[in-house]
């Protein structure tokens, strides 16, 4: 196996693991829990998960695939009703597969040269193999949130469910 494929199969397994953590921590949402907000200017908890359980196929089809901001909202507000917490965890598992299916149909040369830029750049963008490590961040960064709120809220999470 080549290193660029290496470095591609490492990104996976990190954001594989940020979307499993992330699917045992929403399994833990109470549904009296949702309207929950830390702060006014902030997400409410059913915003935070909806937006983290996107974040594969927005990711995917924004930063990837280069789709219009149209599409981009379609898929934010695809979800906007879904309150129950497994139906979340299987579209985050199905959003994930999406991604990994672009993602393993490109070449070495694609993976490492193929620049994609996104609707809201204005210059520029970037190659594919970045935007992988983008979408990781970014997963794990809500993720965090994620945990924060649940922490706020009185439940018992440690690093342990990160892990």
């Amino acid at each position: 196996m080549s290193e660029v494929y290496k470095i591609r199969d490492l990104l996976f397994e990190e954001l594989e693991l940020s979307v499993r953590t992330t699917t045992n921590l929403i399994k833990k949402i109470d549904d009296k829990e949702w309207g929950y907000c830390p702060k006014e200017n902030m997400r409410t908890l059913m915003e935070l998960v909806h937006h983290l359980v996107q974040i594969p196929l927005a990711d995917l089809t924004c930063l990837l695939q280069e789709k219009s901001e149209e599409d981009y909202r379609i898929i934010e507000q695809e979800i906007q009703n879904v309150t129950d917490s497994g139906q979340l965890v299987s579209i985050m598992v199905d959003n994930l597969g999406k991604l990994k299916d672009y993602v393993f149909t490109l070449s070495e040369d694609e993976l490492m040269n193929k620049v994609t830029k996104p609707f809201y750049y204005e210059q520029g963008g970037s190659v594919q193999i970045k935007w992988l490590m983008e979408i990781v961040t970014h997963t794990f960064h809500h993720r965090s949130q994620l945990f924060t709120y649940l922490k706020q809220l009185g439940h018992e999470v440690n690093m342990f469910d990160l892990y």
